[in-house]
């Protein structure tokens, strides 16, 4: 059984890998459906009114950071600075950063610092959350979780202490594993596919 958990939106996913033979948890857990050939299923009735308040804070970066852009899904609005200038991306990702943490202090709400990302999401819903429906499936005899984020440990945390949890990158984490990059990443799991 594959399982794409991914913060990507369920269009996006449909479009680049929706008709692989596999799970899906999309927007970081506030959707899942257990195989292609199945319906989306909400993770929580949660509403994205909350967005409208945000949506300004959010378009001042983008339009003060050049090569940044604000990313507005159904349950999460993100802001993205992978193009920007490394300095620049740093001071204004950790000033934006405390700026929400600040402004969402009373709010069910969650503000994340992710890879080249700052994102707010409702509390909660995660990609822990989003594996729930697999693991409380049965037991299984092995299970391989790879991230390469922040936004991946709670899936990790979820994990039994058996299973094979492996952050992609070097630092703090709740994996039991690191691999270095995404190329050693795909070469294991390469080998791991010509296993019989």
């Amino acid at each position: 059984t594959v399982v794409i958990v991914s913060g990507r939106d369920r269009q996006t996913l449909e479009k680049w890998l929706g008709g692989l033979p596999c799970g899906f948890v999309a927007e970081h857990g506030a959707w899942w459906r257990k195989s292609s050939d199945q319906e989306w299923i909400k993770q929580a009735e949660v509403s994205g009114d909350w967005k409208e308040q945000l949506q300004p804070i959010f378009k001042s970066y983008e339009l003060r950071v050049p090569g940044s852009f604000v990313e507005d899904k159904e349950f999460t609005i993100a802001w993205h600075y992978r193009k920007v200038e490394p300095e620049l991306a740093h001071i204004r990702s950790n000033e934006l950063f405390d700026h929400l943490s600040e402004f969402l202090a009373n709010m069910d709400l969650q503000v994340m610092h992710g890879n080249k990302v700052v994102e707010v999401r409702v509390q909660g819903v995660n990609k822990g959350a989003g594996v729930m429906p697999w693991l409380s499936a049965g037991d299984w005899d092995f299970i391989l979780a790879l991230g390469d984020d922040w936004r991946d440990e709670d899936l990790f945390k979820v994990l039994p202490k058996t299973a094979y949890s492996i952050k992609v990158s070097y630092g703090p984490t709740a994996a039991r594993f690191f691999l270095e990059s995404p190329v050693t990443a795909r070469s294991l799991l390469r080998r791991m596919a010509k296993i019989k």
